[in-house]
């Protein structure tokens, strides 16, 4: 169900959405589980020793953003980004400065090195160029190199740029102004809190974000370990097109983007290559899994001595809910209420796809 929400709803949702300890996943767990954001707060305390943010924060957090003239949207709402909206566990909110409607028209993500040559530069904001002139929205980081030339090419027909932290805190400071350009005629997200300064490990849920509003990422002059790499992989979770521009063997910039030539990436050259690859058919993409939003239901608490059994079958190796299930002879719902309890506690960490893992051992950054 999708509809706005009243100021007392949003400050819920966003102290639900803002509460330690408590990502994506387990938010809309939570959602499915107690059909409102404000059923799901009062559970809290029965559920783990986390502690949301006070109403009075919220509402001071609602109101910077808003003195910044832009939006919190959470993800129950229409102008939601579409494609965003439609993974397993969207961005519970988002904030949002500049032209919204941009987030509802279809995109390509440009990504590569923040020390790329002259010529990817140069390519890059030609290509963005072109697809803005054929109607698509360009999405990138802001990150100096070829984000910013990203950014720059696509002014004109519309680029959206995803912050790694708050809305007052674009990174990094010699793209301030592009920054400003960007929320004049573009729009310019972020999932983090106002205040919040970027740190190394926010950078990866960025990316995903830059991939999830996405039908496909470009990707142009990429080492071996870099950021853009860890775009791709989200994108190709995601269900997205990975597209990739090839490079000189001799320039180590362009061996990441090479080696995802190589697994199957799609190569271009242009921004009719880009378009063809697409086709017709958008990208298919996994449904969210959290289910109604505001529907009424039965508290589904797991079973006493559930979570202590699953607790014992989690290992560093992922393992899906499915075969959790299977394991334990326990429903579904009882087996993601019990991960989440777990995860709160700092037990357990949920995954993309359905898997779940022991805490600490879930995720890698390259």
């Amino acid at each position: 169900m999708s509809r706005t929400l009243s100021r007392p709803e949003r400050i819920a949702w966003a102290r639900l959405a803002r509460t330690p300890r408590i990502g994506p996943l387990t938010f809309h767990r939570l959602i499915a589980r107690f059909r409102t954001p404000s059923a799901a707060l009062d559970a809290l305390p029965r559920l783990s020793n986390v502690t949301p943010p006070l109403a009075e924060r919220i509402e001071a957090e609602i109101d910077g953003v808003e003195a910044l003239g832009a939006r919190l949207i959470a993800a129950c709402e229409p102008d939601y980004p579409t494609l965003l909206a439609q993974l397993d566990a969207p961005p519970p909110l988002l904030a949002v400065r500049g032209d919204t409607k941009l987030m509802q028209r279809p995109a390509i993500a440009i990504v590569g090195s923040r020390e790329a040559s002259g010529g990817a530069l140069l390519f890059a904001e030609r290509l963005a160029a072109d697809l803005g002139e054929a109607g698509f929205v360009v999405v990138s980081g802001l990150a100096r190199g070829l984000d910013a030339s990203a950014h720059k090419g696509a002014l004109a027909g519309g680029t959206i740029a995803v912050l790694a932290g708050g809305l007052d805190h674009p990174y990094p400071p010699q793209n301030l102004k592009l920054h400003d350009a960007i929320c004049a005629r573009g729009a310019v997200v972020s999932e983090a809190p106002l205040g919040t300064i970027a740190r190394a490990r926010d950078f990866p849920r960025r990316n995903s974000i830059i991939s999830g509003l996405s039908r496909a990422v470009v990707i142009i002059e990429a080492a071996l370990r870099s950021g853009s790499l860890i775009t791709a992989r989200a994108a190709a979770d995601q269900g997205r097109d990975v597209m990739a521009v090839p490079g000189s063997p001799l320039d180590p910039r362009a061996r990441g983007s090479n080696s995802l030539i190589k697994q199957g990436a799609t190569l271009i050259e242009s921004a009719e290559d880009v378009i063809a690859a697409l086709g017709e058919a958008a990208p298919p993409l996994r449904p969210l899994s959290a289910g109604p939003l505001f529907d009424s239901g039965e508290d589904s608490a797991p079973p006493p001595g559930l979570p202590k059994k699953i607790a014992a079958l989690l290992s560093p190796t992922p393992i899906h809910v499915n075969d959790l299930a299977r394991l334990t002879e326990a429903p579904m719902g009882a087996v993601a209420a019990a991960l989440t309890e777990l995860e709160m506690e700092g037990h357990a960490a949920s995954l993309p796809g359905g898997y779940a893992a022991r805490a600490h051992h879930a995720f890698s950054e390259d």
